[in-house]
């Protein structure tokens, strides 16, 4: 399976199948339609960095230990499920290698900070006339 400069060997990943809720008709409750694909990220043969950039992903799907699960039961066919799930799968992998840029820090300008503070002061003059004049 082609991922950006590596790819990851079938052996790797483990498929297990599994009822499916939902559409399927008379066959529902007969046929393992759904699927569930694992992958241990530790102990897979990808780069190092990728593993540590795959790793430091916050995701539900993403275990403690490493494995990251995901679960197809959209579709009527286990073969489109499994065709689901790998493309979620290098969905994930894409997003997670991809290098986010890095925010540079900007200061407000000084026009910008004295104009917002004679906006307050014209405010605070305003609800000062509302008020009831002192006795």
């Amino acid at each position: 399976m082609n991922q950006s400069n590596f790819q990851i060997p079938d052996d790797e990943l483990e498929w297990q199948p599994l009822r499916a809720s939902g559409p399927g008709g008379q066959n529902v409750n007969k046929v393992e339609t759904a699927v569930r694909l694992s992958w241990d990220i530790r102990g897979s043969s990808i780069p190092d960095y990728a593993k540590k950039r795959l790793l430091s992903v916050t995701d539900s799907r993403l275990s403690n230990e490493g494995v990251l699960m995901i679960l197809a039961r959209e579709e009527r066919t286990q073969g489109r499920n499994k065709a689901a799930a790998l493309s979620r799968l290098q969905e994930f992998v894409n997003e997670a290698l991809v290098e986010k840029k890095r925010r540079i820090p900007t200061r407000i300008s000084k026009g910008a900070k004295l104009r917002r503070l004679e906006g307050k002061q014209r405010n605070s003059r305003l609800k000062a006339l509302r008020r009831a004049p002192p006795e």
